[in-house]
């Protein structure tokens, strides 16, 4: 009994200690990227970030770990740049990554041997160069590069045809993506699409990555080295007439006029070939259409190099895949998929057939990036309570191999979150995430706060984030609902869909029956102090539940539409907003261009508001965000405006990042205590 007794006060003093979480916990903790498996499966890489608030002050290297955990990582790189995009030479004794160090205008290729010694720089472009890989001999490498045309003017003007003019936070500037080829230390590497037809196309473009301008074509060493498969869009310029398509395309080393080798009518991506060589992998999607917008993601194989035997593995299986890898024998596929809430992993044959989950059951977190590292799986770990991590994964769980924030977490007050499901008025089976308070004591009452995902196209799950922290919002002694409405993934093609033509009514009642539900199933919650909080299209249906509801005691808005009509207008979409609508934009009364413009229903706005945007935002251009503190204004709802003008759709830099929760968290204190 004294040792129960004293295990239970251990127990007990352990909670004591910890404590709710602050921007600076969240903030400052390490930042883990996606893993690099080497070629034999021995050994990982890896980026770490250690953040800080002064930029200059942050650093991002290279670490190396081995694959079955028997030691601790180990950091390769020691430079002030930051160092991404590692690659392993097929010997598995080179690394090549991407870095703009000391002396560099711009980032390049650097070669390190993983047995030890400096890296080296392996080119000399006078463009940015990005995703490094090494021909399969190990002689050569390519890279990507933005080739932009030349001006002899000194105007500042932007000149433009056709659409698109801008993409998220940039301006798009007309420059065109390239695949480089030479030796490490070529002074006159090769232009692989110079001199082709495609390239000169107006509709050539690659896929947008991140959030400038620059585009990537995914450029991958055919199996012999003799050609290269990349991704492009072809017609890019026809965006405001027709669904854009990107193709897979193959070119020989020497040059030549590449060839399209994907159908019409889909898009595809993520080309990877098969370690026999035999087969070409990729991801489509189907052109959206007036009678269904939205689309899974799902894996197709090709026999190479004939290119016969066209196949989509994962046509009967409803979760649209993520991240994928070939298994060495050839015979499966590992990829990561969305489901009913959670990020799991999935297997499939190379012959097709059924998919089989991996895991016999996922209870919390989430993987994502799985990669076979011989007879291992590799992936990324995450969940609320625990930042991206590199990890061993078999179907019984997981391991981490990284482990960088373990001692600053055990401090930390993070409850484990909790899962329902409830059926909607609707007849839909609606699942929620509820994020419980810190120190809980079920015998008291907590607020509510009801947090809806944007996208419409995403899921809430047990996942971390670090701009809009559960744990963050939840540390003033707040329960939060995260709901998956419809439209949202992981639940199949045609509850995503289903949003398409209710944008915002059918999600927002769903949304209010799950506060409801999560009412009836945990006491403990004080339904009569409730704020709810948006972003991007959570913000549009912020600015929509403020004209249908007054059970909110606040709203917090960031980059949230209000006016379907103006924000099309501005923004960076194209036809599918069309789509989604129900009609071109100038047909008055047709579609939910009206019916569903929150903006229309200002006249019922009560509740009081914090508006958050960035300037630089042209997804949802910050005249939306103004608007919405006009109509307030006009109202006489008290309302509070902050604009970010070095920010675009999401509040990244590290002091206005901390000033953005400052003000979210204050308003929520102002108005729930």
């Amino acid at each position: 009994m004294r040792t129960l007794a004293l295990l239970t006060l251990a127990a007990f003093a352990a909670t004591a200690q910890k404590r709710p979480v602050t921007h600076e916990d969240i903030f400052l903790l390490k930042r883990t990227g996606e893993p690099a498996v080497s070629p034999g499966g021995k050994l990982v890489v890896f980026s770490v970030t250690e953040p800080a608030y002064d930029v200059a002050q942050q650093s991002s290297d290279l670490w190396i770990a081995p694959t079955d955990g028997s030691s601790t990582p180990r950091r390769l790189t020691y430079s002030k740049s930051a160092e991404s995009s590692p690659a392993w030479s097929p010997d598995s004794a080179k690394l090549a990554f991407v870095a703009k160090r000391e002396g560099d205008d711009v980032a390049q290729i650097y070669i390190l041997n993983v047995s030890g010694g400096e890296a080296q720089r392996a080119t000399s472009s006078k463009t940015a160069v990005a995703n490094p890989k090494w021909s399969p001999d190990g002689k050569l490498l390519l890279w990507e590069t933005s080739v932009k045309p030349s001006s002899n003017t000194k105007s500042t003007a932007r000149v433009y045809d056709a659409m698109p003019i801008r993409f998220w936070n940039a301006w798009l500037d007309h420059g065109k993506p390239r695949i480089f080829v030479g030796a490490p230390g070529d002074e006159k590497p090769r232009d692989v699409l110079q001199g082709a037809k495609l390239i000169e196309s107006p509709g050539f473009a690659g896929l947008n990555s991140g959030l400038s301008s620059d585009s990537t074509l995914q450029p991958i060493w055919s199996p012999d080295g003799k050609q290269i498969v990349f991704t492009a869009v072809t017609n890019r310029h026809e965006m405001m007439k027709a669904e854009t398509e990107s193709h897979l395309f193959r070119v020989n080393l020497s040059g030549g006029e590449p060839e399209r080798i994907s159908p019409t009518g889909a898009s595809y991506a993520r080309p990877k070939f098969s370690p026999d060589g035999k087969t070409l992998y990729a991801v489509g999607q189907r052109n959206s259409n007036a009678q269904q917008v939205f689309y899974l993601n799902r894996l197709g194989r090709i026999d190479w190099p004939s290119l016969e035997n066209g196949k989509i593995l994962t046509a009967n299986f409803d979760r649209g895949v993520g991240g994928y890898s070939i298994a060495p024998d050839s015979q499966s596929i590992l990829f990561d998929a969305e489901d009913d809430g959670f990020s799991k992993l999935f297997s499939v044959s190379a012959a097709g057939g059924a998919v089989t989950p991996f895991f016999k059951e996922v209870k919390e977190g989430g993987y994502g990036s799985p990669q076979f590292a011989g007879s291992r799986v590799i992936a990324v770990y995450s969940a609320s309570t625990q930042p991206s991590e590199v990890a061993e994964v078999t179907p019984s769980g997981h391991k981490l191999i990284s482990n960088f924030n373990a001692e600053k977490l055990a401090a930390l007050d993070m409850p484990k979150p909790e899962h329902f499901w409830f059926t909607a008025k609707n007849g839909k089976r609606i699942h929620s995430v509820l994020f419980l308070p810190p120190a809980l004591d079920k015998s008291k009452k907590y607020p509510l706060l009801v947090f809806p995902h944007g996208g419409p196209n995403s899921m809430s799950g047990d996942s971390f984030s670090t701009r809009w922290n559960n744990h963050l919002l939840t540390s003033q002694g707040y329960a939060m609902i995260e709901t998956n409405y419809t439209g949202s993934t992981g639940f199949g093609e045609k509850f995503a869909d289903d949003i398409e033509r209710d944008v915002l009514r059918g999600p927002a009642r769903e949304i209010l029956e799950a506060v409801d539900e999560a009412r009836r199933l945990y006491a403990w919650i004080d339904g009569d102090k409730q704020c709810a909080l948006g972003a991007s299209y959570g913000g549009y249906l912020m600015n929509w539940l403020n004209g249908h509801t007054k059970q909110f005691k606040c709203i917090v808005n960031h980059a949230g539409a209000v006016n379907n009509e103006s924000q099309y207008g501005v923004n960076d979409g194209g036809l599918s907003r069309e789509l989604r609508m129900g009609g071109p934009v100038w047909q008055t009364g047709k579609g939910q261009w009206m019916d569903q413009s929150p903006f229309r229903y200002a006249a019922e706005w009560q509740t009081p508001s914090l508006i958050t945007q960035g300037e630089l935002d042209f997804r949802v251009p910050v005249g939306e965000s103004i608007t919405t503190f006009k109509l307030l204004q006009r109202q006489g709802v008290p309302a509070r405006l902050i604009v970010f003008p070095d920010e675009g759709h999401w509040i990244l830099k590290p002091e206005n990042n901390r000033h953005h929760m400052q003000e979210v968290l204050a308003w929520l204190k102002k108005f729930l205590g």
